[in-house]
């Protein structure tokens, strides 16, 4: 199926009004999506475009968006990969890695990326993977997301028939990374710092395409965009995605959209992020104890480490942050969901088609940054490298 320029949400989501009103009111957030869609499948990688496509309709399967498994079975997909034996040990590797980001990030610990590179996987080929399942992530909650504005319901993809490999395994606690650093075990608004698994770039060996790729954020020599430089487009449409969704005055407040990408880090466990957007929530809102509020809630969490019930994290909150949190909390699960209810509840407090979709987007986006931040690398306190 081969979708013209800056088409792809519209393909996946269908003729709406909402939809036109939505790009008309952020073009760049569908120009930027389509952008790294485009770097994905259309730019020519060491991994082949059947495989390529056979990752993404399996992420796509893992969070239950029909449309989005249909599109990529249509363009070609390896159906061995989405799900069979398969013969290839790389490729089964690297299946298995994708399980581990769509569905049990939080999970994630150095041996699962050194079973890559010992296999010989190169750091190219994880980066690369690992954008595609994060993309993907994030396709799908702003697919799910767009259509429920317009009151659609979206086909419903049965869930892989697979155990992830870390289902059972016991979330890491101890306080020190894998390099013997103190770490952060608690969500706090603290600044941290992060420490990557895959070797990122030196600065002094990145490429002017590869530069140029993150020139657009503030942290420009982060060893996180010197990782993710390694697929520079993907990273390019990433940077200005971000700053599509989360500069612009116009729309939801700054303090909200901050708040939905906390809520997302806290259902994927991603104390990184949250430390981020919780920090900005609170700063840009002038409520630092409801944002902490939020922080400290506690989720009982199954043996993939996903959240039993995510109706806590609105535990406290007045009716705007209820709904708020409730929205960006179920758009974040496994199978994201925006239930009716919750969207006419963000009505009636006034909220418009513009500041909804950026809601929808910032928790979206989250989808995307928690699963590269949690499963590439950990988080440590500052003052360790």
């Amino acid at each position: 199926m081969t979708q013209p320029a800056t088409a792809i949400l519209d393909a996946l989501v269908g003729d709406s009004a909402y939809l036109a009103e939505l790009r008309a009111a952020k073009p760049e957030v569908f120009e930027q999506t389509q952008s790294a869609y485009d770097a994905l499948y259309r730019d020519q990688h060491a991994i082949g475009a059947a495989t390529l496509r056979g990752f993404a309709a399996r992420v796509a399967a893992w969070h239950g968006v029909a449309p989005l498994f249909d599109l990529h079975v249509a363009a070609g997909a390896d159906t061995t990969v989405i799900e069979g034996e398969v013969t290839d040990s790389e490729t089964q590797l690297l299946r298995d890695h994708l399980d581990i980001l769509a569905v049990s990030p939080a999970l994630a610990a150095r041996d699962d990326i050194e079973l890559l590179t010992g296999a010989g996987i190169s750091a190219d080929d994880i980066v690369l993977v690992s954008q595609l399942v994060a993309f993907e992530s994030y396709l799908a909650r702003a697919v799910y997301g767009f259509a429920a504005l317009d009151d659609r319901t979206l086909g419903d993809q049965p869930t892989p028939a697979s155990t992830v490999r870390p289902n059972g395994r016991e979330k890491d606690l101890s306080g020190v990374t894998s390099s013997g650093d103190p770490k952060p075990v608690e969500f706090t608004r603290d600044v941290l710092q992060w420490q990557p698994w895959v070797a990122p770039i030196d600065t002094e060996d990145l490429t002017a395409e590869q530069a140029d790729s993150f020139a657009a954020k503030t942290t420009t020599n982060s060893p996180y965009f010197r990782l993710l430089a390694r697929v520079p487009a993907v990273l390019k449409a990433r940077s200005a995605l971000d700053n599509a969704v989360f500069l612009p005055r116009e729309g939801l407040p700054k303090a909200e959209r901050e708040l939905s990408a906390a809520v997302a880090s806290k259902v994927n466990d991603c104390i990184y992020c949250a430390s981020v957007h919780a920090r900005k929530s609170a700063t840009f809102s002038k409520r630092p104890d409801d944002v902490d509020r939020l922080l400290t809630i506690e989720l009982e969490r199954d043996a993939d480490w996903q959240p039993a019930s995510v109706a806590p994290l609105s535990d406290g909150q007045d009716a705007r942050w209820s709904a708020i949190v409730d929205a960006a909390a179920g758009l974040s699960l496994l199978r994201p969901q925006l239930r009716p209810d919750v969207l006419q509840r963000l009505r009636d407090l006034g909220l418009q088609t513009g500041e909804l979709a950026d809601l929808i987007a910032a928790t979206a986006f989250f989808a995307w940054a928690n699963r590269l931040m949690l499963t590439l690398g950990e988080p440590t306190v500052p003052g360790t490298d």
